[in-house]
């Protein structure tokens, strides 16, 4: 299938998918307290149309960082109290981190919310790029900027699970390493909710 009836199909299917993933899902002796408070968060799936077809940008994170250094993310953050949505924060944060302006962004789209183990809940905004830019990485937050095949994601074939210990116990977790890049946690996890979308 072609990676922009895949795209079209993802985005059909997300309006009507009520649910939501976890860093858990892998984990079903986990049980979560329904009290728990959680942080809203958004990050941006920039996706564009290159010759070579379609490619997702990933932000790899500075290793000077306190939290998460050097893992790879989507482009986003914090909802901030002055943001009237997740979107607006997806569209802020992946200007600041990769230098996408919001106008070169047209929002298509959200993948079910997802559950961080740190106590977010983030939810994915797909965005298509509409014209070519060269990516700007923020000083002290992001080390690289890379793009990687849509095709790639979507091959359910590229993905594994692997584990490690988590405050004592272990964790499983989805990987999708492409070249020198691992691709593994809530990356990897909203990735494959949109594998799962597409190939369904």
């Amino acid at each position: 299938m072609k990676a922009e009836d895949q795209l079209s199909r993802i985005l059909s299917a997300c309006a009507l998918f009520s649910g939501q993933t976890s860093d858990y899902d892998l984990s079903p002796d986990v049980v979560l307290s329904p009290n728990r408070e959680l942080k809203s968060a958004g990050v941006l799936v920039p996706i564009l149309n290159t010759k070579a077809g379609h490619v997702v940008f990933l932000t790899r994170r500075s290793l000077t960082l306190k939290q998460h250094p050097g893992q790879i993310a989507f482009p986003g953050g914090k909802k901030d109290a002055g943001d009237p949505d997740v979107i607006v924060t997806a569209l802020r944060e992946a200007n600041e981190e990769i230098g996408i302006a919001r106008s070169n962004v047209e929002v298509v789209g959200q993948l079910p919310k997802h559950e961080t183990v740190t106590g977010f809940v983030i939810t994915p905004v797909i965005g298509r790029i509409m014209e070519e830019f060269t990516p700007v990485a923020e000083a002290g937050e992001v080390e690289e900027v890379f793009s990687v095949p849509l095709s790639h994601v979507l091959n359910p074939l590229n993905y594994s699970i692997r584990s490690r210990l988590w405050r004592g116990r272990p964790r499983p977790y989805y990987t999708v390493p492409y070249g020198p890049y691992y691709i593994w946690g809530a990356t990897a996890r909203i990735l494959h909710m949109m594998s799962e979308i597409a190939n369904r």
